[in-house]
């Protein structure tokens, strides 16, 4: 027997018509666990893949460009620091403790720019502030070394350093003088009604 769920649409009606009432701390520690779990199951899936002792997961998050009040987090695996940038968590998992520890958190790019345009700001966004200005003064790779104790490569560093390596698993070099136009005529457009419509 097939399960039927709700789809996405379905469920941010329902949700833009729900007029209780929530305790936001307690959707907070919510968000929290699942998070927590969505970081341990995004470790489970590379430590083997990933070929370094220690390993930087990410998890981005996303506004769905048709439903209005729905959010997406994607989790992913690097083998070193990834670029940051807004909505975005990073935490370096370490295989011979098996631990994770958060790196940074970045706000959305308008909180990011308020952070770093104010001279005072309460404690708990101190840290926030700090990896704000470091983006946005580009010197965030050094910020955050210093601030953790290590000495991670980014991607342009890991890529460079490893450049030999990467060649002979198979990796491609891109060829900068040959582009791949975009073929317009493969876009379809369906009318949209209206996205907070459930059909």
């Amino acid at each position: 027997m097939i399960e039927t769920r709700k789809t996405a649409g379905e469920l941010s009606h329902k949700v833009s018509n729900d007029t209780t009432k929530y305790d936001a701390i307690e959707v907070g520690h919510a968000m929290a666990d699942d998070i927590a779990s969505q970081v341990r199951k995004a470790v489970e899936n590379h430590v083997n893949m990933i070929d370094e002792p220690e390993f930087c997961v990410v998890m981005l998050i996303a506004e769905d460009p048709l439903i209005k009040n729905l959010k997406r987090r994607k989790f992913y695996c690097w083998p070193y620091l990834p670029s940051p940038r807004p909505n975005q968590a990073v935490w370096i998992y370490r295989k011979r403790n098996d631990s994770i520890n958060r790196l940074w958190v970045l706000p959305s790019a308008m909180v990011m720019s308020e952070l770093t345009s104010l001279a005072i700001v309460h404690k708990k966004y101190q840290t926030m502030q700090a990896w704000s200005l470091a983006f946005y003064q580009g010197t965030f790779w050094e910020y955050i070394r210093y601030e953790h104790g290590i000495d991670m490569l980014s991607e342009q560093e890991y890529i460079s350093e490893n450049r030999d390596k990467l060649l002979k698993a198979g990796c491609k070099e891109p060829d900068a003088s040959f582009s791949d136009p975009f073929d317009f005529s493969k876009i379809s457009v369906k009318k949209v009604v209206d996205s907070q419509t459930v059909l």
